[in-house]
């Protein structure tokens, strides 16, 4: 069981500690994600504000079949989609902030920013999906299996367009002068 499935536990259970725990160990990943989908940060704040509201007020059941923020952000981005379906506007994607180790020296962080910057700009050009796939996958840090759930894939089919934006970006980059090795 993860701290998050824990904290859950602990709400349903009558602690509103563990809800507590739960708000702060995930609003902020949850922002960058539903900003990823809704490409306005103030519908964004309204997304990850729903998605704990709902958490809170209809207690829905988490069977365990995947990780507790895999579940999560499964609900998140479907809160974002009947958002934006509400709103009647496609989602667009914009960039996220990289930030580098406090303890790198300044010289090696400008290098990174740079890079960042490159990729951030880089992904902004691919299909809203490629983008949502990369961002699942390397700034969330989600698993395949559990990338794929999130945006209602099976595995093979996930695999099939992790693949295909990788080589998107890949295309973009190498368009923009830019080296980068995702593999």
């Amino acid at each position: 069981m993860d701290v998050g499935e824990a904290n859950w536990r602990r709400y349903l259970d009558g602690e509103d500690e563990g809800f507590y725990d739960i708000v702060r160990d995930y609003k902020d990943g949850l922002l960058m994600f539903a900003y990823r989908i809704t490409g306005d940060l103030h519908d964004a704040e309204d997304v990850v504000q729903d998605t704990f509201v709902r958490l809170a007020i209809k207690k829905p059941r988490f069977f365990g079949k995947s990780s507790f923020k895999t579940w999560l952000y499964t609900i998140a981005r479907n809160i974002a989609i009947d958002h934006l379906r509400r709103k009647n506007k496609t989602a667009s994607l914009d960039d996220v902030l990289l930030y580098t180790d406090s303890g790198d020296d300044l010289e090696a962080g400008y290098i990174k920013s740079e890079i960042s910057l490159g990729i951030r700009e880089a992904v902004r050009e691919l299909k809203p999906e490629y983008a949502q796939a990369i961002w699942l996958v390397y700034f969330e840090g989600f698993a395949n299996p559990d990338a794929a759930r999130v945006m209602k894939k099976t595995r093979h089919q996930f695999e099939n367009l992790i693949y295909r934006a990788r080589l998107a970006l890949k295309r973009e980059l190498e368009r923009r002068g830019q080296d980068e090795d995702l593999y």
